[in-house]
Parts: structure tokens; sequence; C-alpha cells
């Protein structure tokens, strides 16, 4: 069962309430068929066109929660984690599509699958009907297990350059600088939350935690519409 590997703090204890879901995450066959190769392409395609949509929800999020910051230094994060980082990974989906032979323009209209739409969702009525908190909480998982997987990607490489680049990104110690400021803004939230509300923003991580396992299987079996 995999450890937190960050401070024994409140992101270690929201770390250890999704330890099954992160090695579940490291099973799937999204995962394992990007370092051995074996992940269909037009699944990879799939899973980089509904990203690149997911991140215009997830660029709404950030700037929502940093809109509801109590303090200058978690705004300025957040606002900023909303127009930069967002725009690296962009960069590397539009590489991406090119590598992939895939029109950026017509990428960016196409449908969100019904999962990334239920996640995307998910995050603005948390934020916008939740604490800024739970916010932050429901955020954590899109940077943290991002960083995870990507390190440990990393160790493992990939014989397909498309997918070596995907994992660079993510294991990077760019990345990773990002991710830690946001653990840090968690682990000093988490002082001052009274049990009640320190739950909630458990479930909330716990939630996402489970739809970032749910966004790799919806590409995975490039999921459409039912009807």
């Amino acid at each position: 069962m995999s450890s937190a590997p960050h401070s024994p703090r409140f992101s270690q204890e929201l770390w250890q309430g999704i330890a099954e879901i992160y090695d579940a995450i490291l099973r799937h066959p999204f995962l394992t068929g990007l370092t051995d190769g074996s992940l269909p392409g037009d699944a990879f395609a799939f899973y980089v066109v509904q990203d690149a949509l997911y991140l215009k929800g997830y660029a709404a999020a950030l700037a929502a929660v940093a809109s509801r910051a109590p303090d200058a230094g978690a705004r300025e994060t957040f606002a900023r984690h909303a127009a930069e980082a967002i725009s690296v990974e962009r960069e590397l989906h539009r590489s991406l599509l090119a590598d992939l032979g895939i029109d950026p323009a017509a990428a960016a209209t196409a449908e969100p699958a019904p999962l990334n739409l239920a996640y995307m969702s998910y995050l603005l009525a948390t934020i916008g009907f939740g604490s800024y908190a739970e916010g932050v909480g429901a955020v954590l998982p899109c940077y943290w297990i991002y960083w995870e997987v990507g390190k440990e990607l990393l160790r493992r490489g990939s014989p397909e350059p498309r997918y070596q680049k995907w994992i660079a990104t993510y294991g990077g110690e760019d990345f990773g600088a990002t991710v830690r400021e946001v653990l840090d803004v968690a682990d000093d939230l988490g002082d001052g939350l009274g049990p009640a509300e320190r739950e909630r923003v458990r479930r909330a991580f716990r939630v996402t935690s489970r739809y970032e396992w749910m966004f790799w299987d919806m590409g995975y079996r490039k999921e459409p519409w039912p009807v």
C-alpha cells in the first residue's frame, strides 16, 4: 500500500485516505500501457483531447479557489497557477496534438465526454457551494496524483516517444515545485480546521481522487455518450 510522500501533516492525512485509490491508478491499463508502449494510440489521442477540454474547467476552478482564499499568499498561488501552470500543460497538449495528427482547433471544439463533464461540474460546484478549504481539497488531487504518477512512470520509462513526453512533463521538477506550493497551502489550512470541516475536505479530496482514476479509465475506453 502506498504511503504519503509529503510532510506528516494534513496532506499526509489526506493521502492516507486515498492510498488504495492511488494503487488502483498505478495498476490501470492506461498507465501501464504508457510505460510498456501497449496503450492504443487512439485511446491516448482521445485522452489528450479530453484533458485539454478539462483544463479549461480546471483553470476556472483554480481561479474560483483564488477568489475565496483568505490570505494574499494563497490568492497569489492559485491565481498564478490558473494562469501559468495551466498554460504549460496546454503547451504540452498542443505539442501532443500535433504529434498525434489532430488539429488543435478541432480539438478545442470537441464535446466533453460524460465523465469529463461530471468531473468539471463537481469541482465547480464544490468550490461554489462548499468552503474554501473544501475547494482546496477538491483541486489538490489533480496536482498531486499527476505528480506522483509522473515520478513513478518516469522511473519506468516508455518506448513510445509521445508517451515519454507526457510522462516527463508531470514527473519533472518544475511541476513538482508547483505541487509543493499547493501542498504547503493545504498543510497550513489543515491546522485551523475543526473536525467536521476536516472531514468534508477529506471527502472532497477522496471524491476527486476517484475522478482521477475514472478520467484515465474514460480515456482507455474512449467513453461515448450513451444516447
